[in-house]
């Protein structure tokens, strides 16, 4: 392989825009990175990325960015449903991969996954990687210390509300600016289950470790969304509610909701032990002292990767991780954002959606190493 990995990005859209072109066209990156191609199916759209942040080679198939010598790695930016079938093409044509949120739409397909990297020498990276954060670190660390006493409760979840239809790469009328968030609101892979409560079940998991059990409740609230003009159906869940068993009778309320919240910051657990609380951050309504939090930059974007300009953009923790996957493939360094808790993430919104149908809490079959 080539001194630079050379990094396809599978779709053109909002993600593969924000979190990956954007970051990884910067000076910074180009000494260990080299954008060899995008690809995406709508007219127009992959040449206008690549035109935009100087990527040498510009598809509207995915099975020619494939084929393209230059490309060692990949980053999937494509909605949820495809991720499996793209994930098995590129790791047969010998491609690393970064999945974007949400691995896959079930546990098994992920495992497959897995499996297939593992037999044929595939690196694999599935975001998002909140464990990368030195605050979620630094408060695992405190819990399992001891810190709260026994664990009693957490919550952590995130509400749909009308996100996607008002980002601003979906309200202009040229290639970039005009994609349509449809998808998110359709089965297989739509819904905030899958869309954003992930990223505060990986945090929580991250923090807690991996859960036993989960039971809940799931249904279409809002059963059509509106985008320029036109209705579209909804048949995704949009309203879903659960609670999570720990073990030793501790537990934890997961929500995707249509509307509303109820934390305090996006993707970030709330704690409450017998010893005390953490809620938004804030320790007993103190702040934690964070190792290396010397100059006042958010949490948020904290990763060994988000330096300099980076600090300031969007979707700062998706070029994090596409970087863990860049340091596995060049030095084996073994990535935090793990398939393996992906897939853990996954059985449990599986799990919510199966307790939902059948009235019956659902026992987790997967499990992963936390690093704590």
């Amino acid at each position: 392989m080539a001194d630079r990995v050379g990094i396809g990005v599978v779709g053109a859209g909002s993600i593969g825009v924000r979190g990956a072109l954007m970051h990884l066209c910067l000076d910074d990156v180009q000494d260990r990175i080299s954008l060899a191609a995008v690809c995406d199916p709508a007219p127009g759209r992959a040449q206008a990325a690549a035109e935009k942040f100087g990527v040498q080679s510009a598809y509207e198939s995915y099975e020619d960015l494939l084929a393209d010598p230059n490309v060692h790695a990949i980053t999937l930016g494509t909605p949820i449903g495809m991720h499996f079938d793209q994930g098995m093409a590129a790791i047969k044509a010998g491609k690393h991969i970064h999945f974007n949120k949400t691995m896959t739409t079930t546990a098994a397909e992920a495992n497959i996954l897995i499996a297939a990297a593992k037999e044929n020498g595939i690196k694999l990276v599935a975001s998002p990687g909140q464990m990368t954060r030195p605050d979620n670190r630094e408060i695992r660390r405190f819990i399992r210390s001891g810190g709260l006493g026994k664990l009693a409760w957490a919550s952590v979840g995130a509400a749909f509300g009308s996100y996607h239809e008002k980002e601003g790469m979906r309200t202009g009328d040229d290639p970039l600016s005009n994609i349509n968030p449809a998808w998110y609101w359709r089965k297989p892979g739509g819904g905030p289950l899958y869309d954003m409560t992930v990223y505060g079940l990986h945090t929580l998991t991250g923090i807690l470790g991996p859960a036993k059990r989960v039971t809940g409740m799931s249904g279409v609230l809002i059963p059509e969304r509106e985008f320029k003009g036109d209705m579209y159906p909804v048949d995704a869940d949009d309203n879903s509610f659960a609670i999570l068993d720990f073990g030793g009778s501790s537990f934890a309320f997961v929500y995707g909701a249509a509307i509303g919240g109820i934390d305090a910051d996006f993707g970030r657990p709330s704690f409450f032990g017998t010893n005390g609380s953490i809620k938004g951050g804030l320790l007993n309504g103190e702040p934690i002292p964070f190792p290396g939090d010397d100059d006042g930059l958010s949490h948020y974007v904290r990763g060994r990767h988000i330096k300099g300009e980076h600090q300031k953009m969007g979707e700062a923790h998706v070029f994090e991780d596409i970087m863990q996957l860049v340091d596995y493939v060049a030095n084996g360094t073994l990535p935090i954002a793990s398939a393996e808790h992906a897939a853990h993430v996954i059985d449990i919104i599986e799990g919510i959606y199966a307790a939902a149908e059948s009235g019956k809490t659902q026992a987790l079959t997967t499990t992963f190493d936390d690093r704590g």
